[in-house]
């Protein structure tokens, strides 16, 4: 079963998906028990993953320059400029401006592993999750700063932020360095990554699919989402050829520019005030999109660095 679920993961998480649709429609009174259990799933899930990262293989990833640096670069100089231009054509609701602000500025740290896996991206990726996500957790409040302003940014208690930061990055990533000399525990865990994943995405949707009464302001922002997908391919690119990366290394910073880490940040917008609620299914919707985004992805990406890198440039490092 478990080999079956790796074969299959996109088909599986589309599934997982439509299902989180079809029981928030109809159960939507379980909304607010699943919502409860959106951060211990999502802390085990993020356990399981950072399991798969030897410390040392982290230490490895940061001397590995170009494409650390490339990812950093792609993720926090090419995303905010691609954002500062769409942000004047967002809708004025300041809730659906903070909640394209979460999610499309900070990048994925859990499903872009598979889909980049299964194009042949660079295993440095997973070594630089940890990397990515403690960047973007100090760097979240400087970019709604320099969007929102002070007096929106007052809207949003930092709290939840330092709380997230704790449960689901500082805390997961200490018991799986804790952890990994034990076997069992990692093929275990590693075993469960897929099951993990749909059992988040299943309860992170139909958690908030009874809150969709606006249908009007989730078809708002699917355009910019959209948007977003068609444009990073081509800085993902070049980026890579800016830092003269190889080709499972370009693969893998074409994924993670466009990947946002929506189901980390759900909870940072699940804290807001009831006046800023309709944030959740902003940041909802984007997942919505990214995954049918991927299935493009998997099978276009590939193809154009073929294309465009016919002779590898030698391995980024």
């Amino acid at each position: 079963m478990v080999a079956w679920l790796e074969r299959h993961q996109v088909p599986v998480y589309l599934g997982a998906i439509l299902a989180g649709v079809l029981f928030g429609l109809l159960v939507p009174v379980a909304g607010p028990g699943l919502e409860t259990a959106i951060n211990p799933v999502l802390g085990v899930l993020l356990y399981a993953t950072f399991l798969q990262v030897p410390a040392r293989e982290l230490l490895r990833s940061l001397r590995a320059g170009r494409f650390l640096g490339a990812a950093l670069v792609v993720n926090f100089v090419a995303v905010p400029l691609v954002v500062a231009v769409m942000f004047g054509w967002l809708p004025t609701d300041p809730a659906v401006r903070i909640g394209v602000l979460l999610v499309l500025l900070t990048p994925c740290v859990d499903y872009v592993i598979v889909f980049s896996g299964l194009v042949g991206g660079s295993a440095r990726l997973l070594a630089a999750t940890p990397v990515l996500l403690v960047a973007q957790m100090l760097l979240l409040p400087v970019f709604l700063w320099l969007f929102l302003g002070s007096d929106l940014v007052g809207i949003v208690e930092f709290g939840p932020f330092l709380r997230a930061f704790l449960t689901l990055i500082a805390i997961p990533l200490a018991l799986a360095w804790a952890t990994q000399r034990w076997t069992t525990v990692t093929r275990v865990a590693g075993a469960g990554v897929v099951p993990l994943m749909i059992a988040t995405l299943l309860t992170v949707v139909a958690s908030q699919v009874p809150k969709l009464g606006d249908f009007g302001t989730v078809l708002g922002v699917i355009p910019f989402y959209v948007a977003f997908l068609l444009v990073m391919p081509a800085l993902g690119l070049a980026t890579a050829r800016l830092f003269r990366l190889d080709t499972a290394d370009s693969r893998a910073i074409t994924f993670t520019g466009a990947t946002r880490n929506s189901l980390v940040v759900l909870p940072l917008a699940l804290a807001l005030p009831d006046t800023l609620g309709v944030t959740a299914i902003v940041v909802v919707t984007q997942t919505l999109v990214e995954v049918l985004g991927m299935v493009v992805y998997v099978r276009l990406v590939p193809a154009v660095i073929r294309a465009l890198w016919t002779q590898p440039n030698g391995a980024g490092g």
